[in-house]
């Protein structure tokens, strides 16, 4: 018969402390069946049962030990079944951390809707109540889009009314509603459409999703600058009510304060055109345009909603003193893309260029010897220039000016003078043209008959030889 002390059992050894064999092979036989029977044990702790059970010479009073029930891995996160929760469980979890104050502004969806108002989720422990009286805002379809799940935006009047439900207004929150659509837009640099509801002397009130904005008279342009009458006066016909464009620029919600840009939205919106425009423009092509800005340096051409630059040198073949000597704003006209600098968004023009060269054509019009009308527009230590057309300026070297040596062109001519002179040479491919005024005048000279005519002194051509010298030198001595 096998010992009692083998089958003992835990809860018999408890019970009886004097059956309990003391011995370190009992306590091992023992102590892997407290292991597998504790339901708290680790699966380390269980796996090392069979073990020491296997060394143990007593097999048979081991049994339940080696085979111990199998262990599953503990799961990284327990699987809660929502449907055990109970109703306090789940307000605890989802309901919001801070409860609703008078004036909040809230989020919501519509449960419910009838003649008496809506019934509204806003995700507290209560429902809210939006009472018909505090929709008067809403117009009749606005009303019937209020479906069930739609979202409303309210105003809390009563965080806890007589039922427990909060007494909710959305006359009262579609003002802030706007201020959430100013802000968006705001955020994103979007474009935001409004109406003009009155003026002052800083600018022009706009009224815009509800909210009332400010639009300083620097920020207005186009046809709502030229209907603002400054100085408090009554605005012209047409100012108020009119639809204007703009940007928000500023938003301060708690000051009631909000700050517009019609000028931030054109400049945007043609930004926008420009960056079509650079794409679709090539160089060489003719395009319509109307000159909307003049400056010291040159003219600027509206294409379409995008500016172009005629620089001073390009408005025409001759010099130009002021671009308003040439243009007017509102002028239009066509003018030639000269290039388009698709990186850096600009696009030059020119109005010269619209017709060839005056170089180009200079031989057609012009020939050696013939005389012709200038202006002179310059003198230098060695001639003085003259414009004969144009763009077409020629020198007339200082041996061309006199038949008398002079030391300096002033002697003779001075700037603006006009002149009739003689064309000596032309090279268009060099853009050089020369010019002589003493050859012009001896061809118009014609002596009295009761006068002997005074021998003409050789033409030059600005290049003096020894015999050029020698006949200068005899017709001075004759003279004397």
């Amino acid at each position: 018969m096998t010992d009692t002390n083998e089958h003992q059992t835990p809860e018999t050894a408890d019970g009886d402390d004097e059956g309990i064999d003391a011995t370190p092979e009992s306590t091992e036989t023992v102590a892997p069946v407290a292991e597998a029977d504790d339901a708290t044990a680790t699966s380390e702790a269980v796996s090392e049962a069979p073990a020491a059970a296997a060394d143990s010479a007593e097999t048979e009073g081991a049994v339940a030990v080696a085979d111990p029930p199998a262990v599953e891995p503990e799961p990284a996160a327990p699987v809660v079944d929502e449907s055990s929760l109970t109703m306090a469980d789940l307000l605890d979890e989802y309901m919001p951390s801070r409860s609703l104050r008078r004036g909040d502004i809230i989020d919501g969806r519509v449960m419910r809707h009838d003649n008496d108002g809506l019934l509204v989720n806003i995700g507290h422990k209560s429902e809210g109540v939006v009472l018909s009286k505090e929709m008067r805002t809403l117009t009749e379809e606005d009303v019937s889009d209020l479906t069930v799940g739609e979202e409303v935006i309210a105003y809390v009047l009563n965080p806890e009314g007589h039922d427990g439900s909060a007494i909710l207004s959305i006359d009262r929150a579609r003002g802030e509603q706007g201020w959430r659509v100013l802000e968006k837009a705001m955020e994103i640099e979007e474009t935001v459409t409004g109406k003009i509801v009155g003026s002052n002397r800083g600018g022009a009130v706009v009224e815009s999703e509800g909210v009332q904005g400010f639009i300083p008279l620097s920020q207005l342009v186009g046809k709502a600058r030229e209907l603002y009458v400054p100085g408090g006066e009554d605005p012209k016909e047409g100012f108020i009510g009119m639809d204007i464009e703009f940007k928000v620029i500023e938003l301060n919600r708690r000051r009631n304060r909000a700050i517009f840009s019609e000028r931030s939205a054109l400049q945007a919106w043609k930004l926008t055109q420009k960056k079509r425009l650079v794409q679709e423009l090539n160089e060489g092509d003719v395009v319509k345009g109307r000159v909307t800005g003049i400056s010291s340096f040159g003219a600027f051409v509206d294409l379409g909603g995008a500016d172009g630059l005629i620089h001073i040198s390009e408005l025409s073949w001759e010099p130009v003193k002021s671009p308003e000597d040439v243009v007017t704003i509102g002028d239009e006209l066509d003018v030639h893309v000269l290039r388009v600098d698709r990186d850096n968004l600009k696009i030059a023009l020119s109005l010269r260029r619209l017709g060839p060269e005056p170089w180009e054509t200079i031989e057609e019009k012009y020939s050696v010897g013939q005389t012709v009308n200038g202006t002179v527009t310059k003198l230098a230590n060695f001639g003085a220039f003259a414009r004969i057309e144009g763009g077409i300026e020629g020198l007339i070297h200082i041996s061309e000016l006199s038949q008398q040596m002079i030391k300096h062109p002033r002697e003779v001519v001075t700037e603006g003078d006009d002149l009739e002179l003689r064309i000596l040479r032309i090279e268009p491919e060099r853009r050089r043209l020369g010019l002589s005024l003493k050859q012009a005048r001896d061809d118009a000279y014609e002596p009295s008959d009761d006068r002997v005519a005074e021998p003409a002194a050789p033409r030059s051509t600005g290049i003096f030889d020894a015999q050029s010298l020698s006949e200068i030198a005899e017709v001075f001595s004759d003279s004397e």
